[in-house]
Parts: C-alpha cells; sequence; structure tokens
C-alpha cells in the first residue's frame, strides 16, 4: 500500500506550494495591506501568532525555484508499562508520519493539506485538505476538510510541538482529536497595540450513533471518527457547527472559547421520522502563558460534553463527560550542548483527568465514576527547536464505574518527534 501512496505524494509534491507566496502580481506587499488588512498566516511575528494559525506555523520547504512548499514530521518511541503488576514487556511504536504540503494558487488565495500514516500504514487520514480565501483580516473563507477548532490541542496537535509522548487524554478521549471535517467557514483576526482578537466559525459534517453504539460500551465520541464517510455525506443532513473566539496579548498569553454542537442520530430516513432529534454539545476553554524572567510555559485545555442518550440506554452510557490537562515546562538549561549551538534541556509535568460519566445513580443517588486520572513527569532535550528528545513517565489510575479500587499503570516511555 505504502508503495502505492509515495509515487502519488511525490506527484501532488511537485505541482503544489506553501507559505511564500509566488510573485504572482507586482503590488507590493505593503500596499496589499494597506488596501485589504494584513495577511492572517503569512509574516505573522511570533508573539501574534495564535493557535489559528497552527496549520500555516510549521517549517516548510521551498525545493529549488519550483513554486512549492513541503514538509512532515514523524514521531516514534518505546515503552514498558506496567498495570497492577501485570506487564506486557517492552515494545517499540511508530505512532505516525505526517506529510503537509501547500500551494499558493494566487496571493491570497491558498491551499493546505495535511496526510497522516498511523501506527505504519494502519490508517492513512487526510486530516487537512482546504483552500482560503483571503478577503481581509477580518473576513477570511475557509472551504474543504477543516479542523474542527474545538479547544486548542485539535488545532496544535503536532508532536515535535510538545515535551510529552502521548496525547491528552481529554482532548482524544472526549474531544475526538484530531477531529476534521468536509465543510466551509470564516476565520478572522483584528490586530491591536497589545491584543490579537480572532474567530473562527465552521459548518461541517458531524457524528453519527457511533458515539453510543460502539465497541466501548460507553458514550465516546471519537468513536465517529472511524466513520470514513463523514468526508463524502452528512449522517442525518443536519450541519455540525464549530463556533470559536480567542484573544492574546502580546508577550502574556492566550486564552480560547470554543463550542461544537449538533445533531448525531438518524431522526429520519426518506421522510419517515425515526426518532426525536438528539444533540451532542462540547464546550472548551484552553489558554497558555509564559510567565515572565522564569520562561516558564504553562499551557492547559478543559472541556465539558452534553449528549441526548436514549432512555432505553443503561446509566452506563454517559451523558455529560468532562475533562482536561494541564502542562508545566520549565528549561532548565539553554545554549551550546553536545555540539548544538541552540540547545534546549526541559523538566516538565502533565496532570490531567478524563470523566466519562458526570452525575449520580438513580436507585442509590451514589456518584457514577469510570473516570481516569494520570500525572507525566518528563526531561525533554531539544538540538532544535523543531526536534524534541523525550523520557516520561506516566502514572495512571483508571476507576471503574463502580468506584471499585482503580487499576493503576506505570509506564515509561522516551521517544523523539521531529519536523522534516
Amino acid at each position: 500500500m505504502i508503495n502505492k501512496l509515495l509515487p502519488v505524494c511525490l506527484l501532488v509534491a511537485t505541482s503544489v506550494f506553501g507559505q511564500v507566496p509566488v510573485a504572482v502580481d507586482t503590488t507590493s506587499n505593503a500596499k496589499m495591506d494597506a488596501l485589504f488588512g494584513r495577511d492572517t498566516t503569512l509574516h505573522t511575528p511570533k508573539d501574534e501568532k495564535m493557535n489559528l494559525d497552527a496549520a500555516y506555523n510549521r517549517p516548510f520547504l521551498r525545493p529549488g525555484k519550483l513554486p512549492i512548499s513541503i514538509g512532515g514530521y514523524v514521531e516514534a518511541n518505546t515503552q514498558y508499562a506496567n498495570t497492577d503488576g501485570v506487564s506486557e514487556g517492552l515494545s517499540f511504536q511508530m505512532p505516525r508520519m505526517t506529510i503537509f504540503m501547500a500551494a499558493t494558487i494566487n496571493r491570497r488565495i491558498k491551499f493546505l493539506t495535511e496526510i497522516e500514516f498511523e501506527d505504519g500504514t494502519k490508517e492513512i487520514n487526510i486530516e487537512f485538505a482546504s483552500v482560503d480565501f483571503q478577503f481581509n483580516s477580518l473576513l477570511n473563507l475557509r472551504t474543504g476538510i477543516v479542523m474542527n477548532p474545538i479547544g486548542s490541542f485539535n488545532q496544535n496537535h503536532d508532536g515535535p510541538k510538545w515535551e510529552f509522548v502521548d496525547r491528552p487524554l481529554s482532548s482524544t478521549r472526549i474531544i475526538p482529536s484530531t477531529f476534521s471535517n468536509v465543510g466551509f467557514g470564516l476565520y478572522g483576526k483584528k490586530y491591536t497595540r497589545d491584543w490579537v482578537f480572532a474567530y473562527e466559525g465552521y459548518l461541517t459534517n458531524g457524528f453519527d450513533n457511533s458515539i453510543i453504539a460502539n465497541t466501548q460500551n460507553r458514550t465516546f465520541l471519537p468513536a465517529a471518527k472511524v466513520n470514513p464517510n463523514r468526508f463524502e455525506e452528512s449522517f442525518n443532513g443536519v450541519p455540525l457547527v464549530t463556533l470559536k473566539a480567542a484573544a492574546k496579548r502580546r508577550k502574556f498569553g492566550e486564552i480560547g472559547l470554543s463550542w461544537m454542537g449538533g445533531i448525531y442520530n438518524k431522526f429520519q430516513d426518506d421522510g419517515l421520522v425515526l426518532d426525536q432529534r438528539r444533540r451532542v454539545d462540547l464546550w472548551a476553554v484552553d489558554f497558555n502563558t509564559v510567565l515572565p524572567g522564569s520562561r516558564t510555559y504553562i499551557n492547559g485545555e478543559f472541556v465539558w460534553a452534553r449528549v441526548d442518550v436514549p432512555s432505553t440506554y443503561s446509566q452506563q452510557f454517559g451523558r455529560r463527560q468532562q475533562g482536561g490537562w494541564l502542562d508545566v515546562v520549565q528549561p532548565v538549561l539553554r545554549g551550546r550542548m553536545l555540539g548544538w549551538n541552540t540547545a534546549i534541556l526541559n523538566v516538565a509535568a502533565r496532570l490531567e483527568r478524563v470523566d466519562y460519566n458526570v452525575g449520580t445513580f438513580n436507585e442509590t443517588n451514589g456518584n457514577i465514576y469510570d473516570e481516569i486520572w494520570s500525572v507525566v513527569p518528563a526531561v525533554s532535550f531539544r538540538p532544535s527547536p523543531t526536534t524534541v528528545i523525550r523520557a516520561n513517565y506516566r502514572y495512571r489510575w483508571d476507576t471503574d464505574i463502580l468506584g471499585n479500587p482503580p487499576a493503576r499503570t506505570a509506564t515509561f516511555q522516551v521517544g523523539f518527534s521531529t519536523y522534516f
């Protein structure tokens, strides 16, 4: 399969272009920005970059004089896990390799795609493939396969940006990261002296019945990712709405508020009513900041979900879910190390929680558990900003729905991730 796909990827790579615009017009950038507003993806100062810019905020290469930009990243690791004294031994993993390719069709018409190969070639996904029409810094149209901007991680998920081997639990088990759909929407930015404000809004295909009819035997929104038909048609004809607003104060930090919601069930077929309309809604708050002086980087995301589960389902299917994570990263050494001139040694820690079922039992009024706690201390070494070698120790508590003593899992992980 991979032998067939690589020639296709290389053929596409030779016909597309990325972040640095081709000189298709003779009007200067300054004049164009004065007429139409600043380009929201190109030449953005570092302290103005936001999660909105994550798709373009990557190292792209432009081979020779060809009108193309291409890039990607790869990550691999080894781990040893032990659950209540039982272990399956040491294993090696290559969870993903991602290729991005981009084209500037015109100075303000851009195309970008992201293709991910997971677990070797066990899964091959188009995570992003959209055309951006940039009318003004405040008004831009995006259409194609878009990354739903719920929280921060769903958009800003590239492995080399993180000090941790595993992706955050709540961002993959409540929010179905990385979650993308076919649709369209608007996005934009407003610049002031010390602030940057941004918004995004999209209509896309959405969820389906698999979020409650799945092998997990619980309400599990990521099950919808398994359905490839969401890139072909809507499951019920009702679009999923995703809205996000964010603000960033230069040299301080960014905060974002987002919501994603819609109908998930097949409520009618050829005019025949099958069920009432049942909604799924998610809310998320994300933030990041760097503490002055210490350069301590703090990043977090918290999410809440509400699902209209039919009364015929048992109480093990949660109507409400919640979770979140908090990362703290502290640089301890910077400068020349082991022959690299701009190396950084970090220590970091992540605290995270997932509650699949928020509520109480009808019969006893006792708490419904079905939750996970996890703490992850980490050490990472960055020989360059685009490459990270990381060592993690994860200690995790999994509590079942009845609140029995949790299963305790200790995991050692060593791995790397790099852009190329």
